[in-house]
């Protein structure tokens, strides 16, 4: 996961990502989409397919590389234990905020319904 996070980190690369997430492309179409030179985009290339997120296949002397979604499988089911556990937290507290309100509302009514009835006895 560790080289998950430091590829994705780099925002050229999650730019890279986005261009062969549907597609797949050539590493010089690629590199058209950017103002950096095409080893550098190669570099870029490599450390995403090192870490599991693209691969690549040979057409003669082309490479053409598309996205691997579960390549960030590990990453996504860490953030969402987080999340969930965030969303968790935030249902009880709702919950619990529900159950005040409510308890206030019905303590409140009862204590309007008492006066009304000993203004009506008295």
């Amino acid at each position: 996961m560790d080289a998950v996070v430091r590829a994705i980190a780099e925002p050229r690369r999650r730019e890279i990502l986005t261009l062969v997430a549907t597609r797949e492309r050539s590493a010089g179409e690629i590199a058209s989409h950017f103002d950096v030179t095409r080893p550098a985009i190669s570099q870029h290339l490599g450390v995403l397919k090192d870490a599991g997120l693209v691969i690549e296949r040979r057409e003669g002397t082309r490479r053409l590389y598309l996205a691997r979604p579960e390549g960030l499988a590990e990453l996504r089911s860490f953030l969402e234990a987080f999340w969930d556990l965030r969303l968790r937290r935030l249902k009880h507290a709702a919950e619990a905020e529900e159950r005040s309100l409510r308890r206030h509302a019905i303590s409140r009514h009862h204590s309007h319904r008492a006066r009304n009835q000993n203004k009506r006895h008295t």
